[in-house]
């Protein structure tokens, strides 16, 4: 394994603001490209499906935090919760309930955030702002049991408009504070805006992302 990996985080890292966190997208790459990464020092990391997290997880240091942020299915949340740290694509009501049923049982905290949707594709999921508005509450809340709900997360349309990137931020942004402001004021958990990928994290920390999820970057492209 060359050492490009390690330097493309050094130089991420010192390009990124004071209080943005990494999630180091390793989906699709090897557990050799991981080590490295973790050898530089990387101890967040963000994969997509159940079966590669749990073979990466029971092999590589179990001091690295793993993300889930992919589209997760109801039938494969108790091998995602064995193993995931945050689930970062909450994206309706069943998936929440599933993940707090199955991390009860499993007896673990899990965090999640809440997926929204605002970008051009059909094809991507998640809550609509006024979805999101309308069914997180107190009572939501109060009724969960084993999950903590630490934010938002959300994708721009894939255009080459930055005019719209920055509007589709900003939408998730805002949903993000009217959330903060009317649920979560005394919850200082509630805390992270996940936005940006390795094309577009520029713009979104700049629109108030502070944490960034970033594969391509790092690993280059996908080993299928």
């Amino acid at each position: 394994m060359s050492a490009y990996i390690s330097e493309n985080i050094r130089m991420l890292l010192g390009d990124m603001p004071e209080g943005t966190e990494l999630v180091a997208v390793s989906k699709f790459h090897l557990a050799g490209a991981l080590r490295e990464a973790y050898d530089a020092g990387q101890r967040v990391f963000g994969e997509s499906r159940a079966l590669e997290l749990e073979a990466k997880a029971k092999e590589l240091p179990s001091d690295i935090i793993w993300h889930f942020i992919g589209h997760l299915q109801t039938n494969k949340v108790r091998k995602v919760v064995a193993y995931a740290d945050v689930i970062q694509s909450v994206d309706s009501s069943r998936l929440l309930e599933t993940i707090d049923s199955e991390a009860c049982k499993a007896e673990r905290r899990i965090g999640v955030l809440l997926q929204v949707h605002v970008a051009r594709e059909e094809t991507k999921f998640g809550f609509s702002p006024d979805e999101l508005s309308a069914y997180v509450t107190k009572d939501l809340i109060a009724s969960l049991k084993s999950v903590d709900i630490l934010g938002v997360m959300g994708m721009a349309s894939n255009v080459d408009d930055e005019d719209r990137i920055r509007s589709d931020f900003r939408a998730i942004r805002h949903c993000f504070l009217n959330l903060k402001a009317e649920i979560f004021a005394d919850d200082p958990k509630f805390s992270i805006l996940s936005m940006g990928m390795s094309h577009d994290w520029h713009i979104a920390v700049s629109e108030g992302s502070n944490m960034i999820r970033v594969g391509t970057s790092i690993f280059g492209e996908r080993e299928y």
